[in-house]
């Protein structure tokens, strides 16, 4: 992950509030205000670690003294338990971050876990696993950061920063050459993607200049049959084809292997199991 920015220090730091909330009953309770100890955080399933960044600033913002990440990020890992972050200080501070802390990390860890198993289902073949927006309200650019490091591809960010003219747009303009026609006139700058959803669609937006296609919801047959009349049919350059629909661990080896260069997967960032992680605490 990339250093900690403004942005992510007020999410921490609402995260904490949230949970805190007038202050830890059980730790102020229980937990003699002197008391330090050491932790661990313990990865307990195989995968992909994303985040520690995030619980090294969680423990921070909480007053733990000192927090050290000691794993590396975006690779995958088999041999578990394996430890991937080590901290000390207050054992309330410490026990106060918790929850917070593994919640970051179990849900980034499992996003880029997911998604380096799409990566791996696809091995071999051109096309490359793409990430949408169906993301949690406020942690987009955190779970996009966690699917490029399961080897995923980022889709755009948001409405703002690429066209994607779906079938309401095309209605509500009256057609597809006219919906592109006035992206590129808005915005030359900025890619352009329609989506179609069968093979007489697909054949009239290649004549529009578009940069992609989505072909949504196809099955295999015509997403082989899409493939085949761009790379016959196109002109003036040949646009990148992105399957969606029908997308899982199962099916996604026989997308790939139509010809298509992407496939996206919304459940990477809606769907995807937190990783197991635990903290160990060791009171001084």
């Amino acid at each position: 992950m990339s250093a900690i920015t403004e942005e992510m220090r007020e999410l921490v730091a609402r995260a904490l509030a949230e949970d805190l909330g007038d202050g830890d009953v059980t730790g102020a309770a229980t937990v003699p205000a002197e008391a330090t100890a050491s932790a661990r955080i313990v990865q307990k399933a195989p995968g992909v670690v994303f985040g520690l960044d995030l619980v090294v600033e969680t423990m921070t913002q909480a007053g733990v003294a000192e927090v050290e990440a000691v794993a590396a990020e975006g690779v995958w890992r088999q041999e578990v338990p394996a430890e991937v972050l080590v901290a000390r200080g207050k054992a309330r501070a410490i026990l106060a971050a918790e929850r917070t802390a593994l919640n970051f990390l179990a849900h980034l860890s499992g996003v880029a876990t997911l998604t380096a198993r799409y990566v791996e289902a696809v091995a071999g073949t051109d096309a490359r696993i793409l990430d949408t927006r169906k993301t949690t309200p406020g942690l987009r650019r955190l779970e996009k950061a966690a699917v490029a490091a399961g080897g995923g591809t980022n889709h755009r960010i948001g409405l703002f920063d690429a066209f994607l003219i779906k079938e309401n747009h095309i209605a509500a303009v009256g057609g597809i050459p006219r919906a592109v026609y006035a992206a590129r006139k808005a915005h030359p700058e900025l890619p352009v993607e329609v989506e179609v959803r069968n093979l007489d669609e697909t054949a009239y937006a290649l004549g529009t200049g578009a940069d992609q296609l989505l072909l949504d919801n196809m099955d295999l047959p015509t997403l082989r049959a899409a493939v085949e009349l761009r790379d016959a049919h196109a002109t003036g350059g040949k646009p990148t084809l992105e399957a969606s629909g029908g997308v899982n661990l199962q099916t996604v080896r026989a997308i790939a292997e139509t010809g298509v260069d992407f496939i996206s997967v919304g459940a990477l960032t809606h769907s995807a199991p937190g990783l197991d992680f635990s903290l160990l605490l060791h009171a001084d």
